[in-house]
């Protein structure tokens, strides 16, 4: 299977992975493929390094997708008969706009955004950008007339964040800690214990922050908007578990990103969660085969001089040991979630910077079986 059948009749195509394997420069692909076949696609990231923007040749994105214009797509010798659209979600704009729209008036809603909780909330909050990144994803599915959504989930150093983010938004606000702080004057503070009292009235006199007086502020103005917040998690949930979404995780094929994949792919199935395939970056795809690296040495000392000779001789080497590094890790991944989901690209020579580098990874995620052995082919000889 390649891209485009395993996304065949989706809405949503969900990029996760542990961070550093490649995912940004995955999804613009896939996004920039899928547009090549005629639909309009949105392709989402939270990605701060920007990557997504120069790959497609813009200076910045923004918090609403905005379309690539066909001409930066004319000379990728791509046929582009649908629409490419990109963005970069901002999650603090994100969480305001959230807040604009269930708030019962824009007052109440400007009280909660200056309130110093809800601004570290916003930010600083393990999972909010996970949680802002679905959010905005649902935002896009229910308002928006795009074919697909692919999502770039944000870098994190477990991908399953991601997936337990809707799921600790409800647990929060669900929990006995908030409907105490949301109880009449008293109670909230009990709810700390009381060996935390003095801990807090220190740091008020040190730092001028009432925190007890900011929860309480905080969890007042929210008052029956939690029901609207468990509302929206609630389903968020129901459309990742859609028929129409589909989880495509990406990794490279070291050692602890494979491991985290066949965790992360077990999950989904056991939870009865989409799961359509793998992406595996940097394949490392061996150069020597049963060759013995000295006569390699041999045959390239008869056109190099001896010192070079040695040098891309052990060079071959280095790579032999990597390629066999990772066709171990990759029986391990085929075995665990089915060789018939794997995806390879290989390790290119350069990193992927521009929409050629893009057209590049194309080939070999959306080429048919033959097409894709045949470059592979062609790369080891």
């Amino acid at each position: 299977m390649n891209v485009a059948e395993m996304l065949d009749g989706k809405r949503v195509c969900v990029c996760a992975g542990s961070g550093g394997v490649g995912k940004t420069t995955t999804s613009a692909a896939i996004a920039l493929g899928m547009a090549a076949t005629g639909a309009k696609v949105a392709v989402v990231t939270i990605d701060p390094a920007n990557r997504l923007a120069n790959a497609l040749g813009l200076e910045q994105l923004g918090n609403e997708p905005r379309r690539v214009e066909p001409e930066r797509l004319a000379g990728s010798g791509l046929d582009i008969q649908g629409e490419l659209w990109a963005m970069m979600l901002d999650p603090k704009r994100t969480f305001d706009e959230l807040i604009d729209r269930i708030a019962a008036d824009p007052e109440r809603a400007q009280e909660i955004k200056d309130n110093r909780v809800y601004r570290e909330l916003s930010t600083a909050v393990s999972g909010s950008q996970e949680l802002t990144a679905i959010a905005k994803l649902f935002e896009l599915d229910q308002d928006a007339d795009f074919d697909l959504l692919v999502l770039d989930t944000p870098p994190s150093r477990n991908a399953l964040e991601f997936l337990d983010a809707p799921g600790r938004l409800n647990a929060f606000l669900e929990g006995r800690a908030l409907k105490a702080f949301m109880r009449p004057t008293g109670l909230g503070i009990r709810a700390l214990g009381r060996g935390a009292l003095p801990l807090l009235g220190g740091l008020r006199r040190i730092t001028g922050i009432d925190l007890i007086s900011d929860l309480t502020t905080f969890f007042s103005l929210l008052g029956d908007m939690t029901s609207d917040f468990s509302q929206r998690a609630a389903q968020v949930e129901q459309l990742l578990r859609s028929p129409g979404t589909a989880f495509l995780l990406i990794t490279s094929a070291a050692r602890e990103p494979v491991d985290e994949a066949i965790w992360f792919g077990q999950r989904l199935e056991s939870d009865g969660l989409p799961f359509a395939g793998v992406v595996v970056n940097r394949v490392h795809h061996d150069l020597l085969g049963d060759r013995p690296p000295r006569e390699v040495k041999r045959s390239l000392a008869r056109v190099l001089p001896p010192g070079l000779a040695t040098r891309v001789t052990e060079n071959f080497r280095d790579y032999h040991v990597l390629a066999r590094r990772d066709e171990d890790n990759l029986g391990r991944l085929a075995d665990a979630l089915g060789a018939d989901r794997l995806l390879l690209v290989p390790q290119l020579d350069d990193d992927v910077h521009d929409i050629e580098g893009l057209v590049r990874i194309h080939r070999y995620l959306f080429g048919s079986q033959a097409e894709r052995e045949r470059l592979i082919d062609d790369l080891v000889a």
